[in-house]
């Protein structure tokens, strides 16, 4: 008898294949009683073909679901399409098409090359985020998070590509410049949604404990993300005004070194204390100055450092001294309150500003044996000593001295223990066309009101174009044209 080692793919995978489709061997009913098992590879994004990284990831994630079929488990094992991008909606606008009919096309090829790699999905639970089927428990949800104060919308300065006209994430710009078409990102003021993430932080924090088996690397990156620090909250009263500066710091035990305070150039108060003063030319040039350099420059990089007098003073509550307030390109915006206290003895980054500008330095914390001369220093101090000339705090270890200031702030209602994180709540708001439209209406009587839930999914217009600095939904008369669902009155619909 001729034999042959020889193994006929074609043949045999596409008879197999066949019978798999006909007799929906991998569809899933709920069959109470039965243990259940999810696998769920990430859904890949309709690009038009598949690569070998899909090939690695779903060949992992069917190895997983057929040996589980194998232990006797109710496997779910579904296949959606992550649809909706910038990508499809530009590579559509230079075909000249819509960006469904893109999607769709390359969904429908996608799908073919998944099924001749034979993958157990269960093809009747096939779904796409560009659906309105779907999209519409995608607004639900933010309704949902609307209700419980989870979702807001603020103003804030962005980082916008003029050329894909939509904002970018920090991590979406690489040197200054788009991640997708390489022009320059531009600092611009705009209003936009956010997910109230912060409000996690601690428990996300406490959960990287149960993350067994996980690589030390990525928890310890994960950790630093969230970025919890301790320490104080102090309002610093503004001269001539009602306003105050609420600084957060980590050494309270140094507040009483503050020889100036730092503003970050984003800081809302920078215009409320400059408007209408002879300072205000030169801060606005330093403030449009540092947030193009701001694009140009990851959070890591070294930089000079820089600041200009707003010609406002504000008053440190321990001491009633006068501090004079700056604006300086090193502060962020994102940490904290936007606002430094400046301690030059006692911080690397305030000690190079002091030096450049010829601000005090003043040694309130001296380290073991040693005695310190703000006027010779060549770096700051950082570590711990014994306070001096701290008031009644002078001779404590700096250490133990944070929670003694603390509890007296507290006690003189200037000041609060507080909990700070370097995460941020998420952007959400996006310029483009080819999303899932934001389910609220503004009214000129009532303000942002929900869409009812009986009246969604809010449906995408036919189709949407940017031109100019809008959104393309902002382009579309009948789209924004709305009826207030409380007052009855003429409204418009978000656009982003």
């Amino acid at each position: 008898m001729q034999t042959t080692d020889r193994y006929d793919f074609k043949t045999i995978e596409r008879k197999w294949q066949e019978r798999w489709e006909r007799d929906k061997t991998f569809k899933v009913d709920a069959q109470p009683g039965r243990e259940k098992y999810y696998v769920l590879e990430m859904f890949p994004y309709p690009s038009g073909r598949i690569h070998m990284g899909h090939v690695r990831n779903y060949s992992i994630g069917d190895v997983i679901a057929r040996y589980k079929r194998m232990q006797g488990l109710n496997v779910l094992h579904p296949m959606g399409w992550d649809a909706f991008g910038l990508p499809a909606e530009n590579a559509a606008m230079k075909r000249g098409i819509h960006p469904a009919a893109w999607t769709e096309d390359n969904i429908a090829y996608m799908r073919t090359q998944l099924k001749a790699m034979g993958l157990s999905y269960d093809w009747d639970r096939e779904l796409a985020t560009c659906s309105p089927d779907y999209y519409r428990w995608e607004q639900l949800l933010f309704l949902q998070m609307l209700e419980r104060g989870l979702v807001y919308r603020k103003e804030t300065t962005v980082n916008w590509c003029n050329d894909c006209q939509t904002v970018l994430a920090r991590e979406q710009v690489i040197d200054g410049a788009c991640w997708r078409c390489d022009q320059p990102v531009l600092p611009k003021v705009m209003h936009g949604w956010f997910l109230r993430i912060t409000d996690y932080a601690e428990e996300l924090l406490a959960d990287l404990d149960k993350l067994d088996g996980w690589p030390e690397k990525v928890v310890t990156m994960q950790r630093n993300w969230i970025g919890k620090s301790t320490g104080l909250a102090c309002d610093f009263p503004v001269e001539g005004c009602d306003e105050q500066i609420t600084i957060f710091t980590t050494r309270p035990d140094t507040i009483f070194g503050v020889t100036f305070m730092s503003l970050a150039v984003e800081h809302p108060l920078l215009r409320t204390l400059t408007v209408g003063t002879p300072q205000e030319a030169e801060v606005r040039a330093f403030i449009e100055q540092t947030l193009i350099e701001k694009q140009r420059t990851s959070l890591e990089t070294e930089q000079e450092k820089r600041g200009v007098f707003t010609g406002a003073y504000c008053r440190n509550p321990f001491t009633n001294e006068r501090v004079p307030v700056y604006a300086a390109n090193f502060v962020l915006m994102e940490y904290g309150t936007g606002a430094v206290m400046a301690v030059p003895a006692h911080d690397q980054r305030d000690f190079e500003l002091a030096r450049a500008y010829g601000l005090p330095v003043r040694v309130v914390v001296q380290p073991e044996g040693e005695a310190l001369d703000g006027a010779t220093m060549t770096e700051a101090a950082v570590g711990p000593g014994v306070l001096v000339d701290s008031a009644r705090f002078t001779g404590m270890d700096s250490v133990a001295a944070q929670a003694a200031i603390i509890a007296h702030a507290e006690q003189q209602g200037f000041g609060r223990a507080h909990v700070t994180y370097r995460l941020r709540d998420w952007g959400i708001s996006r310029q483009r066309y080819w999303g899932a439209p934001i389910p609220v209406i503004h009214c000129a009587d009532c303000g942002i009101v929900p869409v009812p839930a009986g009246d969604l999914p809010v449906l995408l217009p036919g189709s949407g174009e940017a031109k100019g600095s809008h959104s393309p939904l902002h382009q579309q008369p009948d789209f924004i044209a709305a009826t207030c669902p409380q007052c009855g009155r003429p409204a418009r619909r978000e656009t982003d």
